[in-house]
């Protein structure tokens, strides 16, 4: 019965309508506080993209910094940006986290394109209104331990608990590079990152000394924070559980990848391959047809990651490289299909007329024998200038 219990929730639909949207000059945006039990939420919001050119949207927890020290509060939830002129063309994502202090606010950095939210034949700018609900479930049992001891407190997840509650990655996620799954009827294809914390936290150079997460500089495209659960990786340490297979494939070809990790510490080895897992992941799930200026930038990027960590990549390179070079193939193959568009309209034109001139041509040749039985009998001799006049009589 108290496992039941614990798996409980609360939920609440909070709106948030927000007025000129178009002469938004802030860099982030919050909603109203709205309250499930004593936590208190708001979304955040960057206008104009958290340095990408997608709107971007966050749950967060409210005076995160006021909580005691190790809170923990576990929330499932969606995000939804409405279509005013068409309720099921929204984009809505939908996601799960263990808010912490160190990741007080989730959500997806590339949300939507600011060029489809901001689309005139689209309605999600109707009078310069832009409207965005959180339908967000909090477990029961975090709002009992509050209750028993005091606004603001929380109980500690253990370790184990808080991989379980872990979000599995989406397919979408290495381009399908967050994810996403976007439960809208929009046919677009984004190039979009996990869910993250509006704050994406990325590798400096390594050390074999804990680095306090605090002080590690920011990034604006690739996220630090696992997003799928951990598993033991050889008893090396945690990675998520979807590197797993492919580290252990390339491990077995290259046995060098492990023996130089063994004397680093195990916060410095969960970094390593979990960045090299990150780069792995990206190759193997990204088709050519993906590798876009966003995607090729985000996969530099990884790389440039991969790289500090110090393992011999001479056997990967190539094909990262390979894989980066693709921007150029991608885009001369869309100019192939844009001339062979044109060329297929061209000649379905060229059909449209040549139809026509073979009924011009049969007109023609009716019209010549409609000539050809008018004229018969009517003599050439006939001055058709001549007066018509009026005889003596």
């Amino acid at each position: 019965m108290e496992n039941q219990q614990v798996e409980e929730f609360v939920s609440k639909t909070f709106t948030w309508t927000i007025e000129n949207f178009s002469k938004l000059n802030n860099q982030k945006l919050y909603s109203e506080v709205f309250l499930i039990g004593d936590w208190k939420w708001r979304i955040l919001i960057f206008p104009k993209g958290n340095n990408v050119k997608q709107l971007s949207v966050y749950l967060e927890v409210v005076d995160a910094s006021d909580l005691p020290f190790l809170w923990t509060r576990y929330a499932e939830f969606s995000l939804t940006v409405v279509d005013q002129l068409n309720s099921n063309k929204s984009i809505t994502k939908d996601s799960k986290h263990g808010f912490n202090s160190s990741e007080s606010d989730w959500g997806f950095t590339s949300f939507m394109a600011l060029s489809e939210l901001c689309d005139s034949n689209k309605g999600f700018l109707r009078n310069d209104k832009c409207i965005i609900t959180a339908d967000v479930s909090v477990r029961k049992v975090d709002i009992r331990i509050l209750e028993d001891q005091g606004t603001g407190s929380s109980a500690t997840i253990e370790p184990s608990e808080q991989e379980d509650q872990g979000q599995e990655p989406s397919s979408v996620d290495s381009v399908q590079v967050p994810h996403s799954s976007v439960t809208t009827h929009s046919s677009e294809q984004v190039v979009a990152f996990q869910d993250a914390p509006s704050s994406r936290q990325v590798f400096i150079e390594p050390t074999d000394s804990y680095v306090d997460p605090s002080i590690v500089k920011e990034h604006d495209k690739v996220p630090f924070t696992p997003v799928g659960k951990l598993v033991d990786f050889r008893g090396l340490g945690k990675i998520e559980k979807v590197f797993v297979p492919l580290l252990e494939e390339v491990c077995s070809w290259h046995p060098s990848l492990v023996e130089c990790q063994k004397k680093r510490s195990r916060t410095f080895i969960e970094w390593a391959f979990t960045a090299l897992g990150r780069v792995l992941h990206f190759l193997k799930t990204t088709k050519v047809k993906d590798m876009t200026e966003d995607a090729c930038e985000h996969l530099q990027i990884l790389w440039e990651e991969l790289e500090t960590f110090k393992f011999d990549l001479a056997w990967l390179e190539p094909s990262v490289q390979t894989a980066l070079n693709l921007k150029k193939l991608v885009e001369r193959a869309g100019k192939v299909q844009k001339q062979r568009e044109d060329m297929d309209a061209l000649e379905i034109e060229v059909k449209r007329l040549k139809a026509r001139l073979a009924v011009a041509e049969i007109d023609l040749e009716v019209a010549k024998r409609d000539l050809a039985k008018a004229a018969v009998g009517f003599g050439n001799d006939t001055d058709m200038n001549r007066e018509l006049g009026y005889g003596r009589h």
